[in-house]
């Protein structure tokens, strides 16, 4: 039974096998597979149509409109109950209703509400490009989408949208859902519907009064209702009405010879100049609300239905937008109108303005321009300028202090125009000067254009370009050249981007996108946060110390005209300059405090014109800045322990901190980054230890001055011997390591002051000197009774030592006694005659000078009682207060005592500076003119020459 069983069991297995082959057990899984796809696609398609809005009569009738609410939380704008203008079906002529099914869904009266040949061409769009990538949506799912669904691209969207189109088809005719698309469609400038926007752009209020052009262009504006505005973008307009007069044709609405004419219209000759009944309030700064949610939600503020929280301060904005306006009560003096070379009209000068709050990057004003209509071109947001010297804290210090550690002090040689690297263009200062070696505050204060070309090149474009970018700035796919280091190469920028990028300089290097919506949310209740996260994006020594270079801008600089006196500002000017252009194309200033950001630009839309004041940024920055911070507290910028402020010698390069002789007139105080400070002590104005027992005899052999002294310093020196001849000028006669030296050929009967000054490097020693009488000339001595055969003592000297002078002398005349006299600075005096060649004076004082005076007088014959000429030496005794070596002087002079002495060496050693300083100053006089000569000769209209004032 055991061996039956297992038989019976083995066969049935075999069978089992033989039954299911493996291709047969493969089919099965797949089915299996499919079968749950289908049902779960089923399942996930019902779930959409189930959960898809129910049909509104209301939201069909009505724009889904968006409400916008400031930074208090109150509404200021309800995009969809303004300007709007119902029409019904019967109103709408022909031409309008071929135009419109042509360009959007051209088997409109066809289909169902769906249209499946259109739905095959998406889904294979779709497969090759991507889900998203190509519609298939007809009017009536249009019209769906924009009365109960989002534009968010998602299949479960797409499915309700589908739904609610096959609903809409059963319950209205192809007439009512034409009539409600064509009265909710947004077609810009604020208008609703296609019977406003016939107003507003044509003058229109008839619409059976279109032309074939018009219904064009008007079928055309839904796709993109800014970039095809015929108001503002023309050119645009003409491609968009190319594209719908061939769909016309394509689909039999019109002619190939009807659409031809119609192209040759002159779109601005359709238009009217007639100004929109109302305007929506603060129109610049929804452009900029519009946008955003645009990029960040792909929504829509007129048709989707959204509640949008914004960061407008609305008193803020109003006084933008009349600094801007032609109010009577404005402030600013803008120029008269100028004519336009190109069109010959007279043009208003135009401007921006951004007002940025400084902690979180919140936009709290947009001023767009002057005389701004609804969706006008914003020259905040739109305009593509160069910068001027605007960039040059964002192109060149920054990155300098950043990358490279630079003190403010950091020197840079302003020697003469700048050569661009691998050209023949030259850059030069806009005051046409150049100053030398200087500092990077300076030349940043005084926006010098050389020092930021020579600091960008030395930096290098790409840290450069990372920097800026770092900051916000947007080069596309172009890469920095040195010249947009002053705002004058390819890059061009607008006052959003500026602002944004000085902010993070106002905000101790922290920053993040400027913003004008912190959230939305959709009529489903769902809300989304779009406010920005701040980031480090530089170093805060970087952001201080550039900020700190810009409040010297504001404070002596470019921008004091835009400086407000008790409110702690920085700021900076930009101008820029074209060839064959007189004046600037652009203006610009950009300033901050803690609290606001602000940036401004002025110009024309023809670049080719010059502004006639380029000062009227800065009058709208003060006058913005000092409106805003009214009875609000403005602190200063903080320093950060990153940043070292120390006093350094003015003109050392590199930086050097003052010695104690550095006069408190040559210390300035400049910030450093932390470890990068000076530590070596300048010795511009450090003094030697100067010589000391200066002698100077003449001697009759050899008729020469003999000169010597003592040195008792530690360091290696050289001395400097001058002379002057009875009173004339100091003149060097040698510089030598000896500490002796002769003058020959002496002038008989003149009186020689001898100079000696130590010298080591360029430190120099306090000069100590002496004189002597050569004997001789007409006036060889004053005394009547003095015998021609009488000679003077020689090699007179005194020294002290332990309380006594010891006083000696030669002489090689006839047989003579010697007269000594002894005077002290406190007047006592003393004399006695001696026979001696020397003598010892006891009980010397301490501190005291004493004047030794020696007469020969003759004892035998024909000179006995004649008198020689007299020698005098001095000595000083040291002191307990003055016992210095360099004060142990033993010094011969004739006819001064050492007070005169003092004042003779103070006098000359400032005559004996003079000289070199006066030569200094001719060298650098010849410098400059050489410079203002180079200046001359360079072609200053160069376009990448930009100038600031």
């Amino acid at each position: 039974m055991a061996d039956n069983g297992q038989s019976r069991i083995a066969r049935r297995k075999q069978k089992k096998t033989k039954k299911k082959p493996l291709w047969k057990r493969i089919f099965l899984i797949v089915g299996i597979i499919v079968l749950a796809m289908v049902i779960g696609i089923g399942g996930t398609f019902t779930y959409f149509i189930a959960t898809a809005p129910k049909l509104d009569a209301a939201k069909l009738q009505d724009a889904f409109s968006s409400k916008i609410y400031d930074k208090n939380g109150d509404l200021f704008a309800d995009m969809g109950s303004e300007k709007r203008t119902r029409v019904s079906y019967d109103d709408l002529p022909q031409v309008l209703i071929d135009a419109v099914t042509a360009t959007e869904d051209a088997r409109f009266f066809k289909h169902h509400g769906i249209d499946l040949k259109r739905v095959g061409g998406a889904v294979v769009g779709n497969i090759t490009n991507g889900f998203g990538s190509q519609g298939a949506s007809t009017l009536t799912q249009q019209l769906a989408e924009k009365s109960f669904l989002s534009h968010e691209k998602k299949i479960g969207l797409k499915v309700q949208e589908m739904w609610l189109a096959l609903k809409i088809e059963r319950k209205y005719s192809k007439e009512e859902i034409l009539e409600m698309y064509l009265n909710k469609v947004y077609y810009g400038s604020g208008a609703y519907g296609v019977a406003k926007a016939s107003q507003i752009y044509f003058g229109k209020t008839d619409l059976k009064d279109l032309t074939l052009p018009e219904a064009a262009i008007l079928a055309g504006l839904p796709q993109r209702p800014t970039a095809y505005n015929p108001k503002q973008h023309p050119d645009l307009t003409k491609d968009r009405m190319k594209t719908v007069l061939h769909l016309m044709v394509k689909h039999g609405k019109i002619t190939k010879e009807q659409a031809d004419k119609a192209l040759d219209t002159d779109i601005k000759s359709l238009l009217t100049d007639k100004v929109p009944e109302s305007k929506t309030p603060y129109e610049a700064f929804l452009q900029k609300v519009r946008k955003e949610v645009k990029d960040k939600l792909n929504a829509d503020i007129y048709t989707d239905g959204l509640k949008i929280y914004t960061t407008l301060d609305p008193d803020i904005q109003e006084h933008v937008e009349l600094l801007l306006s032609d109010d009577d009560n404005n402030p600013i003096n803008y120029p008269e109108k100028v004519e336009d070379p190109n069109t010959h009209e007279m043009v208003d000068l135009q401007a921006g303005a951004v007002v940025l709050d400084t902690q979180n990057g919140a936009i709290r004003a947009i001023g767009g321009g002057r005389g701004l209509e609804n969706d006008g071109f914003n020259y905040a947001l739109q305009i593509n300028r160069q910068g001027g010297s605007t960039m040059k804290p964002v192109l060149a210090y920054g990155p300098a202090i950043e990358n490279e550690n630079w003190s403010t002090y950091h020197q840079i040689n302003d020697d003469k125009p700048y050569q661009y690297p691998g050209t023949d263009k030259k850059a030069g200062n806009w005051n046409g000067q150049y100053q030398g070696w200087i500092t990077m505050r300076k030349a940043l204060a005084e926006s010098l254009n050389v020092p930021a070309l020579k600091t960008a090149e030395e930096i290098g474009n790409t840290k450069a370009q990372k920097f800026g970018e770092d900051l916000g700035l947007d080069f596309g796919d172009n890469n920095m050249t040195v010249g947009d280091a002053i705002g004058g190469g390819s890059f061009t920028t607008n006052p959003l981007e500026i602002a944004t990028a000085f902010r993070a300089f106002a905000n101790e290097g922290v920053s993040s996108d400027s913003y004008s919506v912190t959230k939305v949310e959709y009529p489903n209740g769902r809300t989304v946060k779009l406010k920005p996260k701040q980031k480090p994006v530089i170093s805060d020594y970087t952001a201080y110390m550039i900020t700190d270079m810009l409040k010297t801008v504001m404070s002596s600089g470019t921008g004091e005209m835009a400086n407000i006196p008790g409110l702690p500002v920085a700021g900076k000017t930009g101008t820029t300059n074209k060839t064959d252009v007189e004046g600037s194309p652009d203006s610009w200033f950009t300033g901050y405090s803690t609290n606001y950001t602000i940036s401004i630009w002025t110009g024309y839309d023809n670049d080719n014109i010059g502004i006639s004041d380029t000062k009227v940024p800065l009058a709208i920055f003060k006058d913005t800045m000092s409106y805003i911070s009214k009875n609000i507290d403005t602190k200063d910028f903080k320093q950060p322990n990153s940043v070292v402020e120390m006093g350094v010698e003015n003109g050392s390069n590199p930086a050097r901190l003052p010695s104690s002789n550095t006069p408190d007139s040559q210390v300035i105080t400049e910030l450093f980054v932390k470890g990068n400070e000076p530590s070596k002590q300048s010795v511009k104005f450090d003094k030697l230890d100067p010589v000391s027992n200066l002698a100077a005899n003449y001697g009759n052999d050899g008729k020469k001055i003999k000169i010597n002294w003592d040195y008792n310093g530690d360091k290696d020196v050289s001395y400097r011997v001058s002379a002057s001849v009875d009173g004339g000028d100091m003149k060097e006669l040698s510089t030598t390591k000896d500490k002796s030296m002769e003058i020959s050929k002496v002038d008989p009967g003149s009186e020689y002051k001898i100079q000696v000054v130590a010298v080591s490097g360029d430190e120099t020693s306090d000069a100590k000197t002496t004189t002597v009488k050569v004997p001789g000339g007409d006036d060889n001595d004053d005394d009547e009774d003095k015998n021609e055969d009488m000679k003077p003592v020689s090699g007179l000297n005194a020294s002290y030592n332990n309380g006594t002078i010891d006083v000696s002398w030669k002489y090689d005349g006839p047989a003579a006694a010697f007269e000594v006299n002894v005077t002290s600075d406190n007047g006592a005096s003393q004399q006695q005659t001696v026979n001696s060649n020397g003598i010892k004076i006891d009980n010397a004082k301490e501190g005291s000078t004493y004047t030794i005076a020696v007469t020969p007088i003759g004892k035998n014959g024909d000179t006995e009682g004649e008198r020689g000429d007299t020698q005098r030496t001095t000595v000083t005794i040291p002191g307990e207060e003055n016992d210095s070596p360099a004060d142990e002087d033993n010094q011969a002079d004739d006819n001064t005592d050492q007070q005169s002495d003092d004042q003779e060496e103070q006098g000359q050693t400032e005559e004996q500076d003079q000289p070199q300083d006066d030569e200094d100053n001719n060298d650098h006089q010849d410098e400059n003119d050489q410079n203002q000569d180079e200046e001359q000769d360079q072609d200053q209209s160069d376009g990448d020459n930009q100038t600031d004032e």
